[in-house]
């Protein structure tokens, strides 16, 4: 069978059309409005080892649920990694992805000094990549790599025409570390996206959680300034702390 005639996986199951991304994580969907909504641009922001790539693991995980097809553009992981790491939250994936409804695209760029044009070339190339590409749901973790020596206007135009991307069908989410970025910059980028998650640590008794901040999602009530704690135990996957109990 052809790409072009490949089914999707919500086609093979007969899943019935969707607004709502879930991250089959009933808690954390709660503080979402029940979801991320479809055919929208995520923001995952926040410094090293606050959970940005727990929270697109765990989106990916209620996308497969949810008979969607997903690529990962990732500088965190290999595949191998990747894989073993959704096993180790208990978010067992091995069989979407043996079957090519998830794929994963590592982009280790690390040890090669980059120049403006190879970067402006890449984020050109991953636009067209996923312009043609038939899956629902597109997660690049992180961008931060691939925009240390890129212009704010190469940059921009790459969101850009992530946001048109989403305006024919495709829901994709980005994850930046903020520390990469001057402030004048996240307010642009902050202003494109549709749904903005801010990933922090918080102190409960003598240990750090991660916390997840509902900064803004497109269409949503009520969900501006609501607030998720959680760590993520080895064979167990995430555990949610009573934000109550945690000094952000």
């Amino acid at each position: 069978m052809g790409d072009s005639e490949k089914k999707s996986l919500g086609d093979l199951l007969g899943g019935e059309e969707r607004e709502i991304l879930s991250t089959g994580n009933p808690e954390i969907d709660k503080k979402l409005a029940d979801g991320l909504p479809l055919q929208s641009l995520t923001l995952i922001e926040g410094e090293n080892d606050t959970g940005k790539s727990v929270i697109t693991q765990q989106i990916i995980w209620g996308a497969m649920k949810a008979s969607l097809n997903v690529d990962l553009y990732t500088s965190e992981n290999t595949s191998k990694s990747f894989l073993n790491q959704m096993q180790s939250m208990s978010l067992d994936i091995s069989d979407y992805y043996a079957w090519g409804y998830l794929k994963i695209y590592p982009m280790h760029t690390i040890g090669f000094e980059w120049g403006e044009d190879e970067m402006s070339g890449i984020l050109k190339r991953i636009i067209a990549k996923i312009r043609n590409s038939d899956a629902d749901v597109i997660v690049v973790d992180s961008l931060t790599l691939l925009t240390e020596s890129t212009s704010q206007t190469d940059l921009l135009a790459f969101l850009t025409s992530c946001k048109n991307l989403v305006d024919h069908g495709k829901t994709i989410l980005i994850t930046l570390h903020t520390y990469a970025f001057e402030e004048d910059t996240l307010v642009r980028i902050r202003s494109i996206c549709d749904a903005h998650l801010f990933m922090k640590k918080a102190l409960v008794g003598d240990k750090y959680v991660m916390v997840m901040e509902v900064v803004k999602v497109r269409g949503a009530r009520k969900t501006t300034g609501n607030l998720v704690s959680f760590e993520v135990h080895p064979g167990y996957g995430m555990k949610i702390i009573p934000i109550s109990s945690a000094r952000v």
